[in-house]
């Protein structure tokens, strides 16, 4: 960059702090206007919306601008807040503000029927959200990055437990919170060995320090369990899907959309930025517990009859295919295929974006299906697109598009991340040349599994006949509702129509990152990731042509064919009076996934007595590393707080004894 073009873009870091403070401000404004429900949604939520484009708007600029930092006069006298925006943290900024806009627009109309006093502290909770997830992103030392993540950990663990009064929300909210802080020590423990004893916690400072391979790999091995238990990484994965169901429905979407990604852009900072080595096991690794994790996340996913835990383990799925792609941009970084990785790195960037819209999009089209029916249960739902036909087809964009059909979003990134796969040359390591097309093959698989999850989630819970008599009078969303949902719908599809330009605003993140970009050798028509004579995609020419095959098809059956239409029922098998309870249940669609993988979970079934005239059927899928795993610590910590607890209730005598052992230990072994 010249000084002219330095000048262009002045101090970019303080108009995004500018933007956390204006964030703050509403969020503690909104406790002033406690008994004042109609001023916090009309006026704070927009207002909050508002707050989120200026800062995608800032993280757009931020792509192409040169990096800018400054010091905060708040913090420790010795620890002052270092802030920093580069274009990896740019990049995070549009993923945060272009979903949040969204988001808290839906959030208008969704929280307009709230007790205006837990909404005033919701409103104060949800800024602080954004704000500490702003504030991760821009922080220039560990100081201020782990003040950020409390904030983030703790406001959102507020947003979760909305609804208190409720034993398992409570539960949910406190699991979430103690494997949050597990994973917080973690990234204490890592970024105290970054700094190597120094005492500068400056992120500069960690970048210039020189780190033996076996300290490196200690920092790698810990950022990946602390920032994995934030995203969900099996086996550390048991919070989310107790956290997402417990939250409202926008805090779902922001945490699984937004807040997820904040670690994945944790892993990345730590290991391609203030590392100074990467060694290639560390990718294997990676791409092992990615791949298990996608897997892992899309079975359970597809045998839930939750409408918000089958969207929690989806998040977990796709949390899995980034952390997969991240792997296999170090294997291929460490190996010099320089070129791979920055197409690896590209798909994981842009699965990232895509994952924030899609998800959030899928999230709050359950909150308005719940809001109209107070069900989430989707054996209790159907047919609500004849009540509800803007939440339908807006979420059935979000469906088609995680489920990764062109020519949506989701489709690219997966394309994407599959040539990498498909076009890997020989690599220095062999074993790695057998392990990637298995790990292809299984990428292929959860992707495959989650359209089969869309299938079923869309067409229990939208179409068929109602399952219950109470969702004829089902309403539809706000408008506010709507233009939220309007707005995700639109990312997926632009995201998904113009892939090359949005690729292009990603060189300067895959630059810095990897010291390459992906080339594109098609134009702005087509995509050609590595030539166009060996894999190309066109998605505006394949819209196209979809929507005139369809245009086409719909003037022929009206226009030509109508006069010899003849209208009669369809055949009902013989079967004249159908009703709600003849369509396939979501237990019974998930039924195939089940018996193949039920090693994988333990399935609790409850069969009815035989002559009951009403039976009902009811079946559980478990999560068995919670009983394998999570379990016997629970057990482990009860008994050795029973233990402890007898200290309490001893004889005077014996706290006498154990004051006098003291003393003599420290005078016999700490005073030599």
């Amino acid at each position: 960059m010249t000084e002219s073009s330095m000048t262009q873009f002045p101090d970019l870091v303080n108009w995004a702090w500018a933007g956390v403070l204006y964030w703050l401000v509403l969020g503690f404004g909104a406790l002033l206007l406690q008994r004042q429900r109609r001023l916090l949604t009309s006026l704070v939520f927009p207002l909050g919306a508002l707050g989120a484009l200026f800062m995608a708007g800032v993280g757009l600029v931020g792509l192409v601008a040169p990096p800018s930092a400054v010091i905060l006069p708040i913090g420790l006298p010795d620890l002052p807040f270092h802030l920093r925006l580069d274009a990896l943290s740019a990049f995070f900024l549009v993923l945060l503000g272009g979903a949040s806009f969204g988001v808290t627009v839906y959030a208008v109309g969704y929280f307009r029927n709230m007790r205006a006093g837990p909404l005033g502290l919701l409103v104060l909770w949800y800024h602080l959200f954004l704000g500490g997830m702003v504030t991760v992103l821009l922080a220039d030392d560990a100081y201020a990055f782990m003040v950020a993540w409390e904030v983030m950990a703790l406001s959102s663990y507020f947003l979760v437990t909305t609804d208190h009064k409720i034993p398992d929300i409570r539960r949910a909210g406190f699991l979430y919170l103690l494997i949050a802080h597990v994973g917080a020590v973690a990234l204490l423990l890592c970024f105290g060995l970054l700094q190597g004893g120094h005492g500068d916690y400056t992120f500069n400072s960690m970048r210039l320090a020189e780190m033996t391979p076996f300290w490196a790999s200690a920092v790698y091995l810990l950022a990946l369990f602390g920032f994995g238990a934030k995203a969900g990484l099996v086996p550390m994965h048991v919070w989310l899907p107790e956290a997402h169901p417990a939250a409202p429905s926008p805090v779902s979407a922001l945490m699984s959309g937004v807040m997820l990604k904040t670690a994945i852009y944790g892993l990345l900072r730590v290991t391609f930025d203030l590392l100074n080595v990467q060694i290639g096991w560390w990718g294997t690794l990676a791409l092992a517990l990615g791949l298990l994790t996608a897997l892992y996340g899309v079975i359970f996913a597809a045998v839930q009859s939750d409408m918000k835990r089958l969207l929690a383990w989806s998040s977990i799925e796709n949390i899995g295919v980034i952390l997969a792609a991240f792997g296999l941009t170090l294997i291929f970084y460490t190996d010099g295929k320089g070129a791979l990785a920055a197409l690896t790195l590209t798909a994981l960037l842009y699965h990232a974006l895509n994952h924030a819209f899609f998800k959030g999009l899928l999230f709050v089209g359950t909150g308005s299906v719940l809001h109209a029916t107070g069900e989430r249960r989707m054996g209790k739902l159907g047919g609500l697109i004849r009540f509800m036909p803007w939440t339908a087809w807006l979420t059935l964009v979000g469906a088609l598009a995680i489920a990764g059909l062109p020519p949506l979003n989701g489709f690219v990134s997966e394309w994407l991340l599959l040539q990498a796969f498909l076009l890997t040359p020989g690599l220095t390591q062999p074993y790695l040349n057998m392990v990637i097309p298995v790990a292809a093959a299984s990428v292929a698989l959860a992707a495959a599994l989650a359209a089969y999850v869309m299938v079923k989630f869309f067409g229990v819970v939208f179409l068929g006949q109602p399952r219950d008599p109470a969702l004829h009078h089902a309403h539809e969303a706000s408008w506010p509702e709507r233009l939220g949902m309007i707005w995700l719908a639109a990312g997926c599809a632009l995201l998904g129509l113009f892939p090359a330009q949005v690729i292009d605003r990603l060189a300067p993140v895959v630059r810095l990152l990897s010291g390459q970009t992906l080339v594109n050798d098609g134009n702005w028509l087509m995509l050609a990731p590595v030539s166009a004579e060996r894999a190309s995609y066109a998605p505006l020419i394949f819209f196209a042509v979809v929507a005139v095959v369809l245009l086409l098809t719909f003037v022929w059956v009206r226009r030509i064919y109508h006069g010899r239409v003849r209208r009669a029922d369809p055949w009902d098998c013989g079967y004249p009076e159908q009703d709600a309870r003849m369509q396939d249940t979501a237990e019974g669609f998930g039924q195939p996934i089940r018996q193949i993988f039920e090693s994988f979970m333990r399935v609790e079934r409850e069969r009815p007595d035989p002559f009951d005239r009403h039976p009902r059927y009811t079946s559980a899928s478990l999560d068995k590393l919670w009983f394998l795993l999570y379990e016997p610590i629970a057990r482990l910590a009860s008994w050795i707080s029973d233990q402890a607890g007898r200290l309490q209730h001893g004889r005077i005598q014996w706290y006498l004894i154990y004051s006098f052992a003291t003393l003599i230990f420290l005078l016999v072994f700490v005073t030599r």
